[in-house]
């Protein structure tokens, strides 16, 4: 089979074979991933669990001198080179979290055990990681996705490559972030690995309300072959009264409508509860599904399915207590009624059984029913931007920023300072390149995307006034000096 690089021109590879991707595509789509080697019995269980493990290190200017000057490194290596600051002298255990997968799942596997764990990297760090030496830890990686006696027990996810906040990146980045992500998965992992990468994983678990933005994103990961997609709880609601989902613990349909009147849907996976490492460093998930029986649906009684991600790497509760705890949950749930799954496993199933996409309850993001409560789909944006406006008239906790794993942090207020360059750098890379796709295999192109996805990071954001909001500014001013410059 035809492989990609995974490095050009001291860049990663982020665009260029996109052709040969959608060719990938749409020829292995169908093609189920896990129900011919998956070893559950699901007429049999239950209920199940799935736990996901997100990873991530944002790219910095911290490699040495001035910030205008510096080199671009992973935060990872920039803890490695400061030990004493903060933290820091936990790089060296977060690198063994990145890798240590590979080593528990192959002991369980030896040990006859059915392990299960999704993984979630994000590019930043795939790229951080290669570029610091840290060649072990990607092998290691590669050998559990390869490798015929483990891949069964790991389902890749796919991310943004950027680790962007959805509701808040343009639109038309956040498909390039999407896009780039899979070109540089499939030059680490191969091609035929990317094709079993069915479920994709937002950062922050960040979904966007705004209808325009997410039908959007809806659109953009059914156009790159997603099947379903990681919702937190409290960011959709049921159309028909608004509340919270009442079976959160069933696969749902996520439909987003836009204001010009054009719908798009996709399986929606529930996460319950907010963003505690506990809930996966102790394995909850395990015993809350032991606490449930099968459920209606369809006509038929189906294993409800318990899902939870988390860092994978922050905080003593992941770096200690996960391994050994994971170890005793996967030997204990290995055979029983309430097995450890995939989340495409176990939808691979359940179609199978006979269950219809039709058939899931429907969820939407949070206050769209307010709105469709004041205008019809296909009345258009600018009445879209009236009734939005009315809404937060009259009501102060109505917005349109989107929802993450917390409603305590707004990834939009207070941020004027960041998003405004941000805004101007994606403006002036859409006015310098109107046609992407002419220029994707270019150097110069990918020096500026490279650019332009790393200054979205989330990061620049998540830690407030400082040092990390400068880091922000600086990669979007090089981001202008490359469009101006080479454009």
């Amino acid at each position: 089979m035809h492989e990609i690089p995974e490095s050009i021109g001291g860049l990663p590879n982020l665009s260029g074979f996109e052709g040969l991707l959608q060719d990938q595509l749409v020829a292995n789509k169908d093609k189920p991933v896990f129900l011919g080697g998956s070893d559950i019995s699901f007429s049999d269980i239950q209920s199940a669990f799935a736990v996901a493990l997100h990873m991530h290190q944002p790219l910095i200017p911290a490699g040495g001198g001035p910030l205008a000057t510096a080199e671009m490194i992973s935060n990872l290596k920039a803890m490695m080179n400061n030990p004493g600051i903060g933290d820091n002298h936990n790089a060296g255990v977060f690198l063994d979290c990145y890798r240590r997968m590979g080593r528990i799942l192959k002991q369980l596997i030896h040990e006859g055990r059915s392990p299960r764990v999704m993984l979630d990297y994000s590019g930043t760090l795939f790229h951080g990681l290669r570029r610091m030496g840290a060649d072990e830890a990607l092998a290691d990686l590669q050998e559990i996705t390869w490798n015929t006696d483990y891949r069964r027990s790991v389902e890749w996810l796919g991310m943004a490559w950027g680790h962007p906040v959805a509701p808040s990146t343009p639109v038309v980045d956040y498909r390039l972030h999407v896009q780039a992500w899979r070109h540089h998965f499939a030059a680490i992992f191969g091609l035929e690995a990317l094709q079993r990468v069915r479920g994709f994983s937002p950062s922050e678990m960040a979904l966007p309300n705004h209808p325009d933005v997410a039908w959007n994103f809806v659109k953009t990961l059914k156009d790159n072959g997603y099947q379903w997609v990681l919702v937190q709880e409290h960011t959709v609601e049921q159309p028909d009264d608004g509340y919270h989902p009442r079976e959160p613990h069933l696969p749902h349909r996520l439909v987003c409508t836009s204001s010009d009147g054009q719908t798009e849907s996709i399986i929606a996976i529930i996460k319950t509860q907010g963003s505690d490492t506990k809930l996966v460093g102790q394995m909850q998930p395990y015993y809350e599904a032991k606490s449930l029986n099968r459920k209606g649906l369809g006509g038929r009684m189906i294993p409800p399915l318990v899902t939870q991600i988390a860092d994978g790497e922050n905080g003593g509760v992941m770096m200690n207590e996960f391994p050994p705890k994971f170890l005793d949950v996967m030997r204990e749930c290995s055979g029983s009624r309430h097995p450890a799954m995939h989340v495409t496993e176990y939808l691979e199933h359940l179609f199978a059984s006979g269950i219809k996409e039709s058939d899931l309850p429907l969820v939407q993001p949070v206050w769209q029913r307010r709105i469709w409560e004041r205008m019809r789909p296909g009345e258009g944006p600018e009445t879209l931007a009236k009734v939005i406006a009315a809404l937060k008239q009259e009501e102060h906790r109505f917005h349109m920023d989107g929802g993450s794993w917390t409603q305590s942090i707004s990834w939009v207020n207070g941020y004027a300072h960041v998003l405004g360059p941000m805004e101007e750098s994606s403006a002036l890379f859409h006015q310098k390149i109107p046609n992407p796709g002419a220029v994707s295999e270019e150097h110069r192109y990918r020096n500026a995307l490279f650019h332009l996805l790393t200054s979205q990071t989330s990061c620049y954001r998540y830690w407030g006034e400082g040092e990390w909001t400068d880091f922000g500014r600086e990669i979007c001013r090089r981001t202008k000096a490359i469009l101006e410059y080479d454009f």
